[in-house]
């Protein structure tokens, strides 16, 4: 510590109010009670023994500043604080030094009275800390439980098991509580995996199933491979695909086999069926151009707007000749059919039409009302010599009512 000058420790010795030390090296401090003596002096001057005891009381002064400083810190131990200042405050009652003792010992109450309220604030902080602790955690669960019921296995698995990660970080909740909560997180998780080892097992013996029918139904179409018998083992063929189709996945390492295998067999039989196919289609060409020649050559002769019985009769000898020349290619059969039935068409609908106005004309209805109409349309030439206008009217709308009627039925026989 600096030394204090001659100069200094007279100044000091002669105004201090704090204290005193006598010429025989009493030491005294002033207190409200009077003076209270605290050593003795004889390593030198009195005014030498006056500042080492004011020293001493800066080092007090010194050790509450210090306090002071620790109070404003948000991490400091309120409890731990105020019993150092207790402690202090303790001391000064016998403390050896000069100086305002009672300044000294009002700031450490201040302390201490502060010291309460950080308590009480860190006891609100700490009980809002586990009651925020306690919420994360019962926030937790609820999504665990939430989580039980859920379908989406991995997504769900996954998270529950990151719940556990969240769960570990979070602080301050007392056993009691913690245990409760953990008890139901538990259960929840639980049920998921009940619900979900359920599941996997129900569908582990499903995909058994599935294998079982694949399994078959590779069997069949292995058997059905070398068929000759086109037409019906084609459809079979087709059946089988739709029959893997609902049958569902196999376990996970029989599904390829299983597929490939079933595939081979399609493969093998609707590869030489193709192959014979092509062949006999090449040996159809000749009987398409011949029915394309026969369109032709009918296409002028069958006219049945001009003459219907002679259409039929060539219609008739066509499909004759169609017949006769027998199959045609497989990409060829429908546009040809189709050429054909457009001919058969046209006769058809002129032979329909022709039945139509045959049975208008001797339907005795229809005869009864195109008298009528004849005999409406000569009382309009009489009145309409007669120069008569009312009459001219009358007659007007007989005959256009007449005439309406007499189309209705018409339409009505044609149809």
């Amino acid at each position: 510590m600096q030394a204090i000058s001659t100069t200094e420790v007279s100044d000091m010795a002669a105004s201090n109010e704090w204290g005193r030390v006598d010429d025989d090296g009493a030491v005294y401090v002033h207190s409200a009670d009077g003076d209270r003596p605290i050593g003795s002096w004889q390593a030198g001057t009195p005014e030498e023994g006056l500042a080492h005891f004011v020293r001493r009381f800066e080092d007090l002064e010194t050790e509450v500043i210090l306090l002071e400083n620790r109070l404003k810190s948000p991490s400091t131990d309120a409890t731990a604080l105020a019993n150092s200042a207790r402690t202090l405050k303790d001391s000064l009652s016998e403390a050896h030094a000069i100086g305002d003792l009672a300044a000294l010992g009002a700031r450490l109450d201040a302390v201490i009275e502060q010291t309460a309220a950080k308590r009480e604030q860190a006891q609100a902080a700490k009980a809002q800390a586990r009651a925020d602790a306690v919420a994360a955690k019962e926030a937790l669960v609820a999504e665990a439980e939430r989580l039980a019921t859920s379908t989406q296995w991995k997504a769900s698995g996954d998270r529950l098991r990151s719940i556990i990660e969240d769960w570990k970080a979070i602080k301050g909740v007392d056993r009691k509580t913690d245990d409760a909560l953990w008890k139901r997180f538990k259960e929840a998780r639980d049920a998921f995996g009940k619900a979900r080892g359920a599941h996997f097992a129900a569908l582990d013996k499903q995909r058994e199933e599935s294998k079982a029918v694949k399994e078959r139904i590779v069997a069949e179409a292995q058997e059905l491979a070398d068929s000759t018998d086109w037409g019906p083992t084609a459809s079979r063929m087709k059946s089988l695909m739709s029959e893997w189709k609902a049958a569902g996945r196999a376990t996970r390492d029989s599904e390829d086999k299983l597929w490939a295998a079933f595939r081979e067999a399609q493969d093998t039989f609707f590869g030489a069926r193709s192959a014979v196919l092509n062949e006999r289609d090449a040996s159809y060409a000749d009987n398409q151009k011949a029915k394309e020649a026969l369109l032709e050559e009918y296409s002028g002769k069958i006219d049945p707007a001009a003459d219907l019985d002679a259409a039929k009769a060539s219609l008739r000898e066509m499909q004759e000749k169609w017949e006769q020349i027998g199959h045609v290619p497989r990409e060829a059969m429908r546009p040809l059919e189709e050429r054909m039935r457009q001919v058969e068409r046209r006769v058809r609908d002129a032979e329909d039409a022709e039945w139509k106005k045959s049975t208008a004309r001797s339907n005795p209805l229809l005869l009864s009302m195109r008298e009528n109409v004849e005999k409406a349309r000569k009382q309009l030439e009489k009145a309409q010599a007669s120069g008569n206008a009312k009459k001219i009217a009358e007659a007007q709308a007989n005959l256009e009512a007449k005439q309406q009627w007499l189309s209705e039925a018409e339409k009505s026989v044609a149809s």
